[in-house]
């Protein structure tokens, strides 16, 4: 088992910093939504998807 560790060391930190980087991406976009903040900068007048994401006022 020692064996194996030492052999796959690199992959094992480079995935551990991988996945915590995802999950701390996942974890301020989750806070953002919740705070109501939106995620398109809400500049719509250049966005393809102009008056599809935002209702009507």
């Amino acid at each position: 088992m020692l064996q194996w560790l030492a052999e796959n060391l690199g992959t094992i930190l480079i995935s551990a910093v991988l996945l915590a980087v995802t999950v701390s991406i996942c974890v301020y976009l989750i806070r953002q939504k919740q705070k109501g903040k939106s995620s398109c900068g809400c500049n719509c007048a250049h966005c393809a998807m102009h008056g599809q994401c935002h209702g009507k006022p």
